[in-house]
């Protein structure tokens, strides 16, 4: 038995006013979802444990089957581990955003316009990262460059317990009253503000401006944690496992549990990423030596916290086409079962992740059966009355292990 799961990201919604009440997965068209739902098990899951904070990182290491509570040491550490970073016991890392903050005279006084920087290009982000090292020549202060807006700072020898908020929770408002608290919160303060006279006057914003495009005039620290300790995927389910996906997180949590990581040409984590290569790459994985293969889409989320309602439509309706359809046709004829699901909602109307129970399809080629429904989506879900407690218990049952 082959085991693929396909993870939308951000993919489940609340009823949004331009879709008259209706929520994206149940406007797109995705014929292949639809059909899997009437053949499988549909239900809810709760991906998020109580008291902790909805993020793709604690998702999807629940949907992997670590229990976030037992093994989550902040978000940064697992990027960080994706591009390289060695870490010490005692290191800190954040995540390090390029963002346009509004105008002002006072930093503190701006607003989030774009916690992506326009979705800067990761060649240009790396020229303003090798910019930031260069000016801020501080001990034990390092940054790595990551992908387009996502990188790395890394305090050696530091302390944890620095509040800080991610900036796509507060796109479009004020920063005032978001800014870093206690803890790490006054050297990180003083970068972020320093930051934004260095960068804004860069050739590279100013390029970005002369075409019309957001400049990365500050960076924004968030996600702050200290070096992860997975157990091997391997060692707990004695399957070889492969991830693909864009995004430094995923491929993190991927090289931290041993996991191959695929990379994909064109795979750019929003809704123009190759939908078909990941899914042509899912299926060489499986016909080669991976039991296990987890294909995530970060389109959703990306367009979810833009308020991009025609976009994340196209988003599930491209995973739906490009990657469930793909791997349905070429699987053909094989025993493999299929988990469909989102980490979380990302509700178009907040722009920010939701720890709402999330619905998923679990399909066995060698077992269909009559669900009782006829679409994927929150609603039909939630009729069935079908609900797994947490991401483990959910993969293990995926897994056929209970």
């Amino acid at each position: 038995m082959k085991y693929v799961v396909i993870l939308g990201d951000g993919m489940a919604d609340y009823p949004v006013e331009e879709l008259q009440g209706k929520t994206p997965l149940e406007v797109a068209a995705k014929p292949n979802m639809d059909l899997l739902a009437q053949k499988g098990e549909v239900g809810l899951v709760k991906t998020i444990p109580d008291g902790m904070t909805a993020g793709s990182d604690t998702a999807n290491l629940s949907v992997m089957g670590y229990a976030p509570e037992k093994y989550y040491s902040g978000r940064s550490p697992l990027e960080a581990a994706s591009i390289g970073v060695a870490l010490n016991p005692e290191d800190v890392t954040y995540r390090c955003n390029f963002v346009t903050l509004s105008d002002t005279e006072h930093y503190e006084d701006a607003t989030m316009l774009d916690y992506s920087a326009g979705e800067i290009s990761t060649e240009e982000a790396r020229e303003l990262i090798e910019a930031l090292s260069g000016y801020f020549q501080i001990p034990d202060v390092e940054f790595y460059a990551g992908v387009s807006y996502r990188h790395c700072l890394v305090l050696r020898h530091a302390d944890t317990g620095t509040q800080l908020t991610p900036p796509h929770d507060i796109s479009l408002k004020p920063i005032a009253g978001h800014l870093p608290q206690n803890g790490n919160s006054d050297l990180l303060y003083r970068i972020m503000k320093e930051s934004r006279s260095l960068l804004e006057d860069h050739p590279v914003n100013k390029k970005r401006i002369a075409e019309g495009k957001n400049p990365a005039n500050s960076v924004w620290f968030w996600g702050e944690g200290r070096k992860p300790a997975l157990p091997l995927f391997k060692t707990m389910h004695g399957l070889n496992a492969a991830v693909i996906s864009a995004v430094d997180l995923i491929k993190g949590i991927a090289k931290c549990a041993e996991m191959q990581s695929i990379d994909v040409p064109g795979a750019t984590g929003n809704v123009d990423t190759n939908f078909a290569g990941k899914a042509q790459a899912a299926v060489d994985a499986l016909k080669n030596s991976a039991d296990f293969v987890y294909v995530h889409m970060e389109a959703p989320d990306e367009c979810g916290h833009r308020h991009e309602v025609d976009h994340k439509i196209l988003a599930i309706e491209k995973i739906d086409s490009d990657v469930v359809g793909k791997i349905i046709k070429e699987l053909q004829g094989e025993d493999y079962s299929m988990l469909i699901l989102p980490d979380h909602p990302t509700p178009l109307c907040t722009r920010t992740h939701a720890a709402d129970p999330v619905p998923y399809i679990l399909y066995r080629s060698n077992a269909d059966c009559a669900s009782g429904v006829q679409s994927y989506t929150e609603k039909e879900a939630e009729k069935t009355g079908v609900f797994v407690s947490s991401g483990p218990e959910l993969l293990k049952k995926f897994l056929q292990e209970l």
